[in-house]
């Protein structure tokens, strides 16, 4: 769904209406394998329908590969980066959702551990049935800010960072793989994060140091600068980005492209008040009909290839100094 999803995006930005209303409608596909009775994506047998018993924590045989892929149902429940809002509809509004983050953080293992990675030996770096040593996972912190929570976000960052990303042998809690660990951990220390690639957006979460600069390239630098930012202080308690008045826990990269400042004020209490302005950006509604079924051809597949490449390279080039 995601994949496709991005393809309505390159569609879009081609001028390709057609094409961007047929991707954008697959992008809805996740909700096929919604189960309503449980608020997990389930698997399903060849008659289409969800198959039982079915235990989200273990089942799938080695790897979870027969219904999953590495993780297990609790890390793919989230996995719907570019539409959280309506996931949060799904799983039945702003607090079920939270409360359904809470119970992924304190559901225990109910085995031994040598047990449990013997049958998912890349779920590692628990916390609870959280996985912070794989891909799938690495968004998941950051979803409490679109559901009116972002200090919950801020608390989950500061509380994986420290726990699994340390000067000692806990410093790496599992595969690194591409880099995607390590751009995880360098974005959120500096105080930000792209949940939904291919969306040109970053969410907030609890920057570690008191001042960074990124070099943006062509002389142009974005500061975030954290003011009283320490272990304890770990809360935001109000933000301006380029001086205006920032009370939600998002921005776009347009206001930071040609450089900007971020300015957080940080505390060690939650203001349960901040950031509540709006939530971070879903896809757009589902189209209600397509004219024609559309197929992207090898050009564009290495458009978008290209595309990819020049993204992350950006990010890659991007020099940064505290």
């Amino acid at each position: 769904s995601y994949d496709e999803w991005c393809l309505s995006q390159i569609a879009q930005e081609l001028g390709k209406k057609d094409e961007a209303d047929y991707y954008l409608r697959r992008s809805y596909n996740y909700r096929n394998v919604f189960n309503p009775e449980t608020g997990f994506f389930h698997p399903k047998d060849k008659d289409g329908k969800f198959i039982y018993p079915l235990d989200y924590r273990y089942d799938g045989g080695l790897g979870a590969r027969d219904y999953y892929d590495e993780n297990n149902g609790y890390i793919y429940r989230w996995d719907v980066q570019h539409n959280i809002g309506d996931l949060i509809s799904l799983i039945g509004g702003n607090e079920a959702f939270t409360s359904a983050l809470d119970s992924m953080f304190n559901t225990p293992l109910g085995m031994s551990k040598w047990q449990f990675y013997s049958t998912l030996p890349d779920h590692t770096g628990n916390v609870g049935m959280f996985s912070m040593a794989n891909e799938p996972s690495l968004h998941i912190p950051y979803l409490y800010n679109y559901a009116g929570k972002p200090w919950m976000t801020q608390k989950r960052i500061r509380t994986l960072l420290n726990q699994w990303f340390r000067n000692d042998l806990m410093g790496v809690p599992g595969d690194e793989d591409g880099g995607g660990m390590s751009a995880f951990v360098v974005f959120s220390q500096m105080g930000f994060y792209p949940v939904t690639p291919g969306s040109p957006t970053y969410n907030i979460g609890s920057p570690m140091f008191t001042d960074v600069k990124v070099d943006m390239g062509n002389g142009n630098t974005f500061e975030i600068r954290a003011n009283n930012a320490s272990d304890e202080n770990k809360y935001v308690q109000s933000a301006k980005l380029n001086g205006v008045t920032l009370n939600q826990p998002w921005f776009n990269h347009s206001d930071i492209a040609v450089g900007g400042l971020l300015e957080l004020e940080m505390g060690p209490k939650a203001n349960k008040e901040w950031g509540l302005g709006t939530p971070p950006p879903s896809a757009a509604p589902m189209p209600k009909s397509v004219k024609k079924r559309v197929a992207i051809v090898a050009p564009r597949f290495f458009y978008a290839n290209t595309l990819a490449i020049n993204f992350f390279s950006s990010f890659i080039s991007m020099g940064f100094t505290t």
